[in-house]
């Protein structure tokens, strides 16, 4: 009787993990985004009480998801900001689409650290937790760089 139960129950685990094994395996890069974060930066502020991130989010997956929100200890505050012809507007997520790129960069797209609680300097990192709509958390070291960076020369 012992036997049959051990029999049983080993049985019913390997359907278990075929169908866990097949059921992600229908889902992986198909129908779901796969997000990574390159060039993340922050130029050292200049200001004692705000500064400005950037950063690159690549979705390598087949479908689209959005940025619903930026966290730090450094910061009481942190908010998305859009700047289209000049003007800048604050928006509550933005879209990364399927196979695409969500750019963040001096002049364009941009995070803004509000209510910073100390001044970042040339040098240190700054922990950032970047939440998505679809794909939960990612957790980025960003380097503090000189207030004069520029990420295409390097300085």
């Amino acid at each position: 009787m012992r036997r049959r139960a051990v029999l049983t129950s080993g049985a019913l685990t390997g359907a278990l993990a075929l169908t866990g094994c097949s059921g992600s395996g229908a889902q992986s890069g198909q129908d779901k985004a796969d997000l990574s974060v390159s060039s993340p930066y922050m130029p050292q502020p200049v200001s004692s009480d705000m500064a400005a991130g950037f950063l690159t989010i690549t979705n390598k997956g087949g479908a689209g998801d959005r940025l619903t929100s930026v966290t730090s200890d450094l910061a009481g505050q942190i908010t998305m900001h859009s700047t289209v012809g000049g003007a800048m507007a604050e928006k509550p997520a933005f879209a990364i689409p399927a196979h695409g790129r969500l750019v963040f960069r001096s002049g364009g797209n941009h995070l803004m650290f509000e209510q910073l609680k100390r001044a970042p300097k040339q040098g240190q990192t700054v922990t950032v937790k970047l939440t998505f709509a679809e794909s939960g958390s990612l957790t980025v070291e960003m380097p503090v760089e000189s207030a004069t960076y520029n990420p295409s020369t390097g300085h």
